[in-house]
């Protein structure tokens, strides 16, 4: 009898169990499915024709569908492609404000804008310019043509991202995400101690955090598919220095050279004085050696020899 009691028991235990988890996983999917459904997206097990995974309708008719949102939705995003296009234009003009006036009516005829922009003015009759420019991905061509020509073409780069598989990529994420937030959700209403409650908290916090960065994601990668993004430098081109006029000398330029003449003479000759002046010296100390002690003797010793002559003569 206990034995049959226990096994009774263990049975409806496990029909028990099995019952939730049913419930669980059904209760999940529709959460997901919901979810799905704000976005205008199916949820999973439902095709695009709102078939379920087995090919039935929810009304029980019956479809051909043979799998969910994946093998419809893949398709439409394969055909459209997502491609970041960036230019760096470099243009020689006559006049640099004018050029820019006219880069900003081209932008913004094109349906565009312009994100940065900075002028700064060189040796006071020069002005260099670069202008950041958004415009959409149809006006991309065009307007990159009438940029290059509004001048003379130094230098110019374009490039192309396909960044297709991440639009795809984070799209299917954010999808996850979602429905992995509304389960948590539905979790926590259904949770009945604070520990889960508290638990189930973190995990949704953690969950929403994720869920905003692949949203910050997807709009950047959308801003950078819808608008192009082109560079332009623009600079004048040099202005020739006017040459002075030349009139022929003048009576007062005569003066002037004639005084800047005197004065470079009288510089010179004083250099030269200068440098003379210590040989000057030293003869000026001979000769005066010369005359006043070396000549008096000689003149004495010529005397005394023809006196000494004279008195042998006679």
């Amino acid at each position: 009898m206990r034995t049959s009691r226990h096994h009774r028991l263990a049975v409806v235990l496990l029909a028990a169990s099995l019952a939730l988890a049913g419930c669980g996983a059904s209760d999940d999917d529709r959460a997901a499915g919901s979810e799905k459904a704000a976005d205008g997206r199916p949820g999973p097990g439902y095709a695009a024709d709102g078939s379920g995974a087995d090919g039935k309708a929810p009304d029980g008719t019956g479809s051909d569908a043979k799998a969910g949102p994946a093998a419809t939705a893949a398709p439409e995003q394969r055909q459209r492609q997502h491609v970041i296009r960036t230019a760096v234009l470099s243009v020689e003009v006559a006049d640099a404000t004018a050029a820019l006036a006219k880069a900003r009516a081209v932008t913004e005829a094109a349906g565009g804008h312009v994100a940065d922009e900075t002028t700064e003015r060189v040796d006071d009759d020069h002005v260099t310019s670069q202008i950041v420019l958004r415009v959409p991905q149809s006006a991309y061509d065009a307007t990159l043509k009438e940029l290059a020509g509004a001048g003379k073409l130094l230098s110019r780069k374009a490039a192309a991202e396909d960044v297709t598989d991440q639009v795809v990529d984070v799209e299917s994420r954010i999808a996850t995400q979602r429905a992995s937030v509304a389960r948590v959700r539905e979790l926590m209403d259904r949770a009945t101690k604070l520990s889960d409650v508290v638990t189930l908290e973190g995990q949704l916090s953690s969950r929403q955090a994720d869920l905003e960065a692949l949203l910050a994601k997807q709009a950047a990668l959308k801003d950078r598919t819808a608008l192009a993004t082109i560079t332009l430098h623009l600079n004048e081109r040099e202005r020739p220095a006017a040459e002075p006029e030349d009139d022929g000398p003048g009576f007062g330029d005569a003066l002037s050279g004639g005084w800047n003449a005197l004065v470079s003479t009288a510089k010179w000759a004083g250099i030269v004085l200068l440098a003379v002046a210590p040989w000057a010296a030293v003869l000026l100390v001979g000769y005066a050696g010369w005359r006043w002690l070396v000549r008096p003797r000689t003149a004495r010793r010529r005397t005394a020899e023809r006196a000494d002559s004279g008195g042998a003569a006679s």
